[in-house]
């Protein structure tokens, strides 16, 4: 009999952590390497926010807080949801986790029974079906394409629906895409939802105010208001003010969903940091004139990769809608062998031979649900952007 959990058997490790903490090695080790795998800003955090959490700190805000946060915060998210999504919560509503996983794992927990089924869009953050697995879920994945930029059609998300779905997981814009719904897409696939009503919506909102050019963000229970009561809207402070390491993830939904996910916490984590509550606070209520600078260098970092890339053999690189990522196929490159004699069969040999033979870290397709591609983070300088797209051409004119 093994000592360890049989539920640990049904998941994997973080591809994406595994791929940054390689990265670290082999820097540590002396190596040039240039880590393109966190989906991690590059930005510090904006500085009336630092002061937040500085204040809150010397004023003794460092005790125990509410399980699932703080009064103050769950009126700025209220506010929030108003001033940006046009939805109307109540704190009662509202939940606040240590990050979005949390949250996401959170609901999970408090409502997936053996044999309940989670429609996951493909290519999909890492986390997703792992922790439908840990809950006791079976993921349900539906596979969008390059032809479709990584979109899923209503007719597949129709075709997926079976008794057994509880959830329909949805992210726009997408890690690790970028691609985001427009609102006459959304309306398209909430459509389907209407018709079958035992289907709840779980809508990863993270990266919201990541969005670029024309493409205007929305959100399911916004397009569709009949699907209010069986949404739960997650959304989180790490992406668009860079907080990641503060760790502040918040959802709102119907009142007992949220009550069953504050007891999940309960008996877990309990608060989050309270420090990091009091900084989210000035980060949803505050100056936002920070975002769209930031969103312009997002853009132009975006350009320059999605360029370069597409200049490099056997690589062809859609232009994103937002976040900061960007999912090229290397389907030209399969079947090739690098320069230093490693077969190119998947894309994971792909991205094993990038970062052994030029120092350049991504995260292979496979680990998101869709091959054969990749994931290029571009949340880093331009000088390491160009560098890096620089050596991938090198990499892939030298495969025959």
């Amino acid at each position: 009999m093994t000592f360890l959990s049989a539920t640990l058997d049904r998941v994997k490790p973080s591809p994406t952590i595994a791929v940054t903490t390689k990265a670290a090695e082999l820097k540590a080790a002396g190596r040039d390497v240039i880590g393109l795998g966190a989906g991690e800003p590059d930005f510090d955090t904006p500085q009336n926010i630092k002061d937040a959490g500085i204040a809150a700190i010397n004023n003794g805000k460092t005790k125990y807080t509410a399980v699932d946060g703080i009064p103050e915060l769950k009126q700025a998210i209220c506010a929030k949801f108003i001033r940006d999504n046009d939805l109307t919560y109540t704190p009662a509503q509202v939940t606040v986790g240590t990050g979005g996983k949390q949250v996401l794992y959170n609901a999970f927990m408090a409502t997936l029974n053996p044999g309940d089924e989670v429609i996951i869009p493909a290519p999909y953050w890492v986390s997703y079906p792992d922790m439908v697995l840990l809950a006791g879920g079976e993921p349900v994945t539906v596979a969008a394409s390059l032809e479709t930029n990584f979109k899923i059609t209503p007719e597949q998300l129709e075709a997926a629906i079976t008794p057994q779905t509880k959830w329909f997981l949805f992210n726009s814009p997408s890690n690790p895409t970028g691609a985001g719904y427009s609102w006459d897409e959304l309306k398209a696939l909430t459509d389907v939802l209407v018709r079958h009503p035992h289907v709840w919506v779980m809508t990863d909102d993270m990266y919201e105010h990541l969005a670029y050019g024309d493409f205007k963000f929305c959100t399911p229970a916004q397009v569709e208001p009949s699907l209010y009561d069986r949404t739960l809207t997650v959304n989180g402070v790490s992406k668009a003010y860079a907080m990641t390491g503060w760790r502040i993830g918040y959802a709102a939904g119907p009142e007992p969903l949220i009550k069953a996910m504050r007891k999940v916490q309960s008996q877990s984590t309990s608060n989050p940091c309270s420090i990091s509550q009091y900084a989210a606070v000035e980060a949803l209520n505050g100056t936002q004139d920070f975002l769209a600078p930031n969103n312009d260098m997002f853009v132009r970092r975006r350009d320059l990769v999605v360029d370069m890339l597409n200049a490099a053999p056997g690589i062809v690189c859609p232009k994103p809608e937002g976040a900061f990522y960007v999912y090229p196929s290397i389907a030209g490159c399969i079947g090739k062998t690098t320069a230093a004699g490693t077969l190119i069969d998947n894309d994971e040999t792909f991205a094993t031979a990038l970062l052994e033979e030029t120092g350049v870290a991504v995260v292979f397709g496979a680990a998101f649900g869709l091959s054969p591609n990749f994931r290029v983070s571009y949340a880093t300088s331009d000088a390491a952007l160009t560098e890096a797209c620089t050596r991938i051409q090198t990499f892939c004119k030298g495969l025959s």
